[in-house]
């Protein structure tokens, strides 16, 4: 036990837990914004392994990371809309059309990565810049915070702006507002004359670019290189921190944290004598853990509000 405590109370740890909790916090974040908008999000998986291999890609034949970033998360945006699209005005049911992204997603990304460099695993053999990593001033020179804030991926530092944007965004302007009326009651937005549908789109498209940006992380920043298979369940994973965060972006981020911290967990448990697939399904079972615990109480506080 003590060692486990060591193991977590030093600033390696809590480098290593920010640094994971990053594409987690990009896919919760993307959730949100779907959810918010009335979209549902099970298709999240599906778009940042989308979005890992197209900034890959993009990064590769531009020669800029920056290029490789935007691209990447723009073609999330794209996906999203066409999920959209195929829910909203074809009709498709959501929860079919969101597998229907994740299973697409898992054969194209290795088709598209045989085609263009021969091999089925990663993609070392298209080399594409990284996101660089940043001291920040100052704070870098602080024992003990320094190692823990500084030098973290550029895209870190994006995903914490994105968090307060994403507040003022939602909770600040008209077309936030228009957003959370979308996914609470979107016949009142219908009866002021408000298309719905557009601002699913607006709401679909920021989701998207969010999950683009977190699969782009794990391409560009997280490893140097697309694999197959990449973003392993962190999709599945950023829904749950956003139904656990309540859908308040600052909520979000801090049960994120605490999905990364268990990752980060399940990294530096890899060291000691425990079987490695016990280690790695350790993120996996906190998330059925979680899932469950929100959806109990959740289920009592409408019983206690039906009276029953």
């Amino acid at each position: 036990m003590s060692n486990i405590f060591s193991m977590i109370f030093n600033p390696d740890f809590l480098f290593t837990a920010i640094r994971v909790t990053t594409p987690i916090l990009f896919a919760a974040l993307a959730c949100m914004m779907f959810y918010k908008g009335g979209v549902d999000a099970i298709g999240t998986e599906g778009i940042m392994l989308l979005s890992s291999l197209a900034g890959v890609i993009a990064g590769h034949y531009t020669k800029s990371f920056v290029l490789g970033v935007i691209l990447g998360g723009l073609f999330g945006s794209f996906i999203s809309i066409v999920y959209v699209i195929l829910t909203n005005v074809l009709r498709s049911n959501d929860i079919l059309a969101g597998v229907a992204v994740n299973t697409f997603a898992n054969g194209i990304t290795v088709f598209i990565l045989l085609l263009l460099t021969g091999e089925k695993g990663s993609s070392q053999n298209l080399p594409s810049p990284v996101v660089p990593n940043i001291n920040i001033p100052i704070i870098k020179d602080i024992p003990i915070l320094g190692d823990i804030i500084s030098g973290h991926s550029l895209l870190t530092y994006v995903a914490v702006l994105f968090v307060i944007l994403s507040f003022i965004f939602l909770y600040k302007t008209a077309k936030g507002l228009q957003i959370r009326s979308a996914g609470l009651n979107y016949k009142a937005l219908e009866s002021v004359g408000i298309d719905v549908l557009k601002v699913r789109y607006l709401s679909a498209g920021i989701a998207g670019f969010f999950a683009g940006l977190g699969g782009v992380f794990m391409s560009m920043s997280y490893i140097n290189n697309f694999t197959r298979g990449m973003v392993a369940g962190r999709g599945f994973i950023g829904m749950a921190a956003e139904g656990m965060g309540r859908g308040n972006p600052f909520g979000v981020a801090a049960s994120s944290l605490l999905f990364g911290a268990v990752d980060a967990l399940s990294i530096q448990l890899q060291g000691m004598n425990i079987p490695a697939r016990l280690i790695q399904s350790i993120p996996y079972i906190m998330t059925i853990v979680v899932i469950s615990l929100y959806s109990y109480i959740n289920k009592k506080n409408i019983e206690r509000k039906e009276g029953k």
